[in-house]
C-alpha cells in the first residue's frame, strides 16, 4: 500500500513538473521539455534537466509553449511579454495589457527569458551610457634580437596601443620604445634610442563625419631631439567602413614644440593631413597603414611626416606575429643630422580586451 502511494506521488510530481515546464515541438514530431533561454531568430536555446542546454535550429521549430512569461521581439521593434502558445503555426503571447497578441514565427527577431532580457537591457544601457573603464582593448608588440661572439649586439623594441570605442566616440593611447646597442672590441655604442607616446580623442559628429584632437610626444636621441610636443586637432570622414575594410581621411592643424640637444628650441604652427587604413586580408591576417603629413605654417616649405605600415597574423586568440615598418621624416633637422629615421620591427603581439 505504502509502496503504491509512493510511486503514485512520484508520478504526480514528475508529470506536474512536465506540465509546468516550457515545451518545444519540432517539425519531425520530437518534443523537448525544459526552460526556454533565448533565440536570435536563427537558433533557439533551451535548458533541460536531462540534456543541459540544447540549441535548436529555429526553422526546425513547429510549436512553442511557455509556462512563465517570456520576451518576444518582433520585426519593427515591438516587444511582447507574456506566456506563449502556438496556434496554427503562429505564436500567441498573452500580454498583461493588450491580451493575446499573435505574431508569425518568421516575424520573430528574438526570444528571451526574464533573466536573459534583464542581461540584454543592462548591456544596451551600458552601450548607451558607457563608463570610462568600459570597452577597452589593445595590443602589445615586442621584439628582441641579440648576438654574442666577435660582436655583441642587443636590440629591443616595445610598443603598445589601446582604444576604447563606442558608437559615439573613441579614445586611443599609444606608446613605443626602440633601443639598440653594439659592443665591438670592448667599446659599447648605442645605435638607436627612441621613445614616444600619445593620445587621441575622436567624436562622431554624424555617421560619416568626426572631429578629433590628439597629442604626440617623441624623444629621438639620434635626431638630437630631446622632446617634441605636438598637440593637433581637426575633422575627418569615415570614407570606407565595412566589416573587412576601413578608411578614415582627416585634416586640421596645431602646434609643434621642439627641444634639441644642441640647445635649439623652436615653436611653429603646422597643418595636418592624414589617413588611416585597415584591411582584413584573411580570417587571421590584418593589414594596417597610416600617414600623417604636417606642413610647417610658420616656415613655409618645411614639413614633417609619420608613415606606418603593419601586418599581423593571428596565431592564437591572444597571440599574433607582427611586422611593422615606420618612417619618420623631418625636413629641417639640426645641422649634421639626417632627415629620415626608418624603423623595421617584428615579433610577438599580445592582444587584450575588446578587439580594436
Amino acid at each position: 500500500m505504502c509502496k503504491t502511494m509512493l510511486i503514485g506521488m512520484a508520478a504526480v510530481v514528475f508529470f506536474s513538473t512536465q506540465l509546468l515546464a516550457d515545451q518545444v515541438v519540432l517539425k519531425n514530431g520530437d518534443r523537448l521539455t525544459g526552460t526556454i533561454v533565448d533565440s536570435d531568430g536563427k537558433t533557439l536555446s533551451m535548458k533541460s534537466a536531462y540534456a543541459g542546454e540544447v540549441k535548436i535550429e529555429w526553422d526546425a521549430v513547429q510549436e512553442i509553449s511557455s509556462d512563465e512569461p517570456i520576451y518576444v521581439s518582433a520585426k519593427g521593434g515591438e516587444v511582447l511579454v507574456g506566456k506563449v502558445t502556438t496556434v496554427d503555426g503562429k505564436l500567441t503571447v498573452e500580454t498583461a495589457g493588450s491580451g493575446p497578441v499573435t505574431v508569425s514565427k518568421e516575424a520573430v527577431e528574438s526570444v528571451r527569458s526574464k533573466e536573459q532580457q534583464a542581461s540584454y537591457d543592462s548591456e544596451i544601457d551600458r552601450l548607451r551610457h558607457p563608463k570610462l573603464g568600459d570597452f577597452w582593448g589593445g595590443v602589445v608588440d615586442t621584439g628582441l634580437a641579440t648576438a654574442r661572439g666577435n660582436t655583441e649586439t642587443f636590440t629591443f623594441n616595445f610598443s603598445a596601443k589601446a582604444a576604447r570605442t563606442t558608437a559615439k566616440d573613441k579614445i586611443s593611447v599609444y606608446g613605443l620604445s626602440l633601443y639598440s646597442n653594439n659592443n665591438t672590441g670592448g667599446k659599447s655604442v648605442t645605435t638607436a634610442s627612441l621613445v614616444g607616446g600619445g593620445t587621441r580623442y575622436d567624436f562622431n559628429v554624424s555617421e560619416k563625419m568626426f572631429a578629433f584632437g590628439q597629442l604626440d610626444l617623441l624623444h629621438d636621441r639620434f635626431q638630437e631631439l630631446d622632446l617634441r610636443v605636438a598637440p593637433d586637432g581637426g575633422v575627418g570622414i569615415h570614407a570606407i567602413k565595412t566589416p573587412t575594410t576601413t578608411l578614415d581621411l582627416f585634416g586640421g592643424g596645431g602646434l609643434n614644440k621642439e627641444f634639441f640637444t644642441s640647445g635649439l628650441n623652436r615653436t611653429s604652427g603646422e597643418g595636418l593631413l592624414g589617413e588611416t587604413y585597415a584591411h582584413k586580408i584573411s580570417k587571421s591576417t590584418v593589414l594596417n597603414q597610416g600617414l600623417q603629413f604636417f606642413p610647417n605654417l610658420s616656415n613655409m616649405g618645411e614639413f614633417r611626416s609619420v608613415f606606418n605600415l603593419g601586418l599581423a597574423t593571428q596565431l592564437t586568440k591572444v597571440l599574433s606575429w607582427q611586422m611593422t615598418f615606420s618612417n619618420l621624416y623631418l625636413s629641417n633637422p639640426p645641422v649634421g643630422v639626417k632627415t629620415t629615421d626608418v624603423i623595421i620591427t617584428t615579433g610577438l603581439r599580445f592582444t587584450f580586451g575588446k578587439p580594436m
